[in-house]
């Protein structure tokens, strides 16, 4: 049975679950796209689920990793992965790149919260606190995207993607500042994060891409 000390961190598991739901649901999407087998499939959808998580706890020197304290993470991964290529291949669903959008941006809003917040509450400088809620959710996408032969969407996609979870990192630390609730800093974080995504696709914001003169 899981038990918490405080509210701070039975939120912080609830996020990192609903992070790794929608990761998960992103990396089945992709892989299907990229025509993978089930193994595949598998594959991708834990490494996008769990990747960037593993690496922030690597880097904050916290053992176990997250997913080996709560193994429900595991079979939740696997479980959802099962079910999603289920009712896909049922449904002959055909998933695009808008579709994979969304729980994408979901999970880089949730996930940027999460690594944030951790990162803080182990008395981490302001700014690596942010940069943890950039690598939690971005890194695992990377790793979806090398492992489906794609360069990785987070550095060509062009509309601002680490950039939202950066600057969402720096809104959870400006609110803790004011001492505001935690649940109430999280929640901001993930709105923000993921809405600026969001509203970034749906402007179709573009950073400047780097060019050489001849």
């Amino acid at each position: 049975m899981i038990s918490f000390s405080n509210w701070g961190e039975w939120m912080r598991h609830a996020l990192e679950l609903s992070a790794t739901i929608a990761f998960t649901l992103s990396g089945v999407m992709t892989a299907a796209r990229s025509r993978l087998d089930a193994f595949g499939v598998y594959a991708v959808a834990f490494l996008t689920a769990l990747g960037g998580g593993t690496l922030r706890d690597i880097l904050l020197d916290l053992r176990p990793f997250f997913w080996v304290r709560h193994v429900e993470y595991l079979w939740g991964v696997l479980a959802l992965s099962t079910a999603a290529m289920m009712f896909m291949r049922r449904r002959h669903f055909e998933p695009t790149e808008k579709v994979i959008q969304l729980p994408d941006a979901l999970g880089l809003g949730l996930f940027a919260a999460v690594g944030v917040d951790l990162a803080s509450a182990h008395g981490m400088p302001a700014l690596v606190a942010v940069l943890m809620g950039v690598v939690t959710p971005v890194f695992g996408g990377v790793l979806r995207d090398i492992v489906c032969n794609q360069i990785p969407a987070a550095f060509s996609d062009h509309r601002p993607y680490a950039l939202c979870a950066f600057l969402g990192g720096w809104v959870y630390l400006g609110l803790q500042a004011l001492q505001t609730p935690d649940w109430l800093a999280l929640s901001a974080t993930v709105f923000f994060t993921a809405g600026l995504r969001m509203l970034a696709l749906w402007r179709d914001w573009q950073l400047p891409i780097w060019r050489v003169d001849h």
